[in-house]
């Protein structure tokens, strides 16, 4: 018996790191699929408040269901009718303005444009950036045009990645009762009432955090693009588009997408240095406004989280997952912090 113990040890050992191996590697060949699914549960548990709210009002879930998907449709497809022509017009023009400063023609002009903002610089030094640059593209052309392609090809993916998590949404947040009420089954009957507690104040956490994150979006792109077109900002729709897209990530969205806006603003033959100052302190005096006013009042109903807390869940949620894993670690930074505050802290008192 003690002779082959040794062996049935190293054996179960050989095993468990096996099966802990093959866990891993499904994990990495279904994270496009643990993906969508996340992403799903996300945008399903930021509807439930929406969905929650029409069922108060008499609706059968079913119906309320349905009624915030077909608006939530309805409002993208009525944006996307009115911007999208818009949109593509701009970004033509935006390119087409781009090539005409690029030809060589222009290059003189480009070059004299730098030396005026940058008086320091000798002529002979910018002439040689010009060339090392049209020497990179001659010789990495072939390389672009594959990072084109790819490109193109992560787009398509993208479009039906977006089908399925739209999918997904609709399914999960028809099914969100009897998916936590599964959930809540697993606990046992002493704790379950704490469990469901906290796990209501979760759900709807996150719930109340993504609907209010796409208002402070949905505010600043509107407000974006009366502002530009009022000052006659190059391409106001793209520019607005861009203000909403990066409202969505928290903390550094809002200054990372006026930072982009205001260089934009600057580009020669687009827009001038007055436009560029006048959407400089719009935006600094916006994201005051944001910080202390809008946001306070959008997420009052949110759980509240710590400037430092934000920071790292953040960064740690960009690294993990890039842009989606930072939209979803503040509410998982928040939904921890729920458990510490009324789980952890009670406990370590009583002791």
């Amino acid at each position: 018996m003690k002779i082959h113990s040794p062996f049935r040890t190293a054996l179960v050992a050989t095993l468990g790191v096996g099966l802990g191996i093959v866990l891993i590697s499904s994990a990495q060949t279904l994270s496009t699929v643990l993906l969508y699914v996340g992403t799903a549960l996300f945008l399903s548990l930021g509807l439930d408040p929406l969905v929650s709210f029409l069922e108060r009002k008499g609706l059968p879930r079913w119906g309320a269901v349905l009624a915030t998907v077909l608006g939530v449709l309805a409002i993208f497809a009525g944006i996307v009718w009115m911007i999208l022509p818009i949109l593509i017009d701009q970004i033509g023009q935006l390119v087409r303005q781009i090539t005409f400063y690029l030809q060589s023609t222009h290059i003189d002009d480009v070059k004299e444009w730098i030396l005026g903002i940058f008086p320091g610089l000798q002529r002979s030094f910018i002439d040689d950036m010009f060339s090392n640059a049209t020497g990179w593209l001659i010789g990495n052309w072939s390389t672009i045009t594959e990072s084109v392609v790819v490109v193109g090809t992560a787009i398509v993916s993208g479009v039906f990645g977006a089908f399925i998590v739209l999918i997904l949404t609709i399914y999960l947040t028809a099914s969100t009762p009897s998916l936590k009420a599964a959930v809540y089954q697993l606990v046992p009957a002493s704790k379950r009432d704490r469990f469901i507690d906290l796990g209501e104040q979760i759900t709807d956490s996150v719930g109340y955090y993504v609907m209010g994150q796409v208002t402070l979006g949905v505010i600043n792109g509107v407000l974006s693009a009366i502002y530009l077109t009022i000052i006659q900002a190059p391409f106001p729709a793209v520019l607005a588009v861009i203000a909403f897209f990066f409202s969505l990530i928290p903390l550094v969205g809002t200054l990372t997408g006026s930072t982009i806006i205001v260089l934009i603003c600057l580009i020669p033959g687009l827009g001038s240095p007055a436009t560029a100052l006048a959407a400089a302190i719009y935006y600094l005096i916006y994201m005051q406004v944001e910080a202390y006013f809008i946001n306070p009042r959008i997420m009052s109903r949110a759980v509240s989280v710590p400037g430092a807390v934000v920071v790292v869940a953040a960064l740690a949620g960009g690294s993990l997952l890039g842009l989606l894993g930072a939209l979803i670690a503040i509410p998982v930074a928040a939904s921890i912090l729920i458990i510490y505050r009324q789980v952890v802290i009670p406990r370590m008192n009583e002791l």
